[in-house]
């Protein structure tokens, strides 16, 4: 099997268990949006799912990468929305607000108002809030009570939409305790963002993308499963 053919097969695998975890659930999959996590991903093998048109979504967290990347002619010429990722320093938020359509792990009033400063004129970008599930000093994210006041607080802003919720779950977590990590998660996103018609639950990587998409996620964040360099364990 050559590399095209393990990068299409990666990728049909990741889709039949993103429809097993509908059917499962009682969810449409229409529901469900993949995102390529393609921050460590080989240029040519994001090209190879662009070029098939397999990837729509992409994930990148770090902004000066990421804009060698996709202001290059090979891939601005596709359509892609660009998602960051990663945790966003002040300093770095007027690139990411022209470079990206969304900001999938805000968590901070100052970066989000230095962000609203430097969107360009006529663009929306979108933003969700990103909830800390682990007591790690390393991760970024706000606890869940923090980050539901964020939102109150980003609401009123007029280029900035914030439209959803984005966690990282611990490594190595059960099944169970996956459940009981993103089920408050989307509770709370049930409650306030009920109102509006475009929204994201971003909850599961490729570890755990299934059990995510069981309790709601709608924006799974996939990303070494899709670039396996073979398909043990997938």
């Amino acid at each position: 099997m050559n590399r095209e053919e393990t990068l299409v097969t990666n990728f049909q695998k990741i889709e039949s268990a993103l429809l097993s975890a509908c059917q499962r659930s009682g969810r449409d999959p229409k529901e469900i949006t993949l995102l390529a996590v393609t921050k460590y991903a080989k240029d040519q093998d994001v090209l190879t799912l662009l070029q098939k048109g397999l990837i729509r979504h992409v994930g990148e967290s770090r902004v000066q990468q990421a804009q060698a990347r996709w202001e290059r002619p090979e891939f601005a010429q596709f359509n892609t929305t660009k998602h960051f990722i990663g945790h966003l320093q002040k300093n770095k938020a007027a690139k990411a607000a022209q470079l990206f359509d969304f900001i999938d792990s805000l968590d901070s009033l100052e970066t989000a108002l230095a962000l609203e400063k430097s969107i360009p004129q006529g663009k929306t970008l979108r933003t969700l809030v990103q909830v800390k599930l682990t007591d790690k000093e390393t991760q970024s994210g706000l606890p869940l009570q923090e980050a539901r006041k964020l939102v109150s607080q980003l609401k009123p802003l007029q280029r900035l939409y914030v439209c959803g919720y984005m966690a990282i779950a611990p490594q190595g977590a059960t099944d169970t305790e996956l459940r009981q990590l993103f089920r408050p998660i989307k509770q709370a996103f049930d409650e306030d963002f009920k109102a509006q018609p475009e929204k994201y639950l971003s909850l599961g990587m490729s570890a755990d993308f299934e059990t995510a998409v069981e309790e709601g996620s709608s924006l799974p964040r996939i990303g070494s499963k899709l670039f396996a360099e073979n398909l043990e364990g997938l």
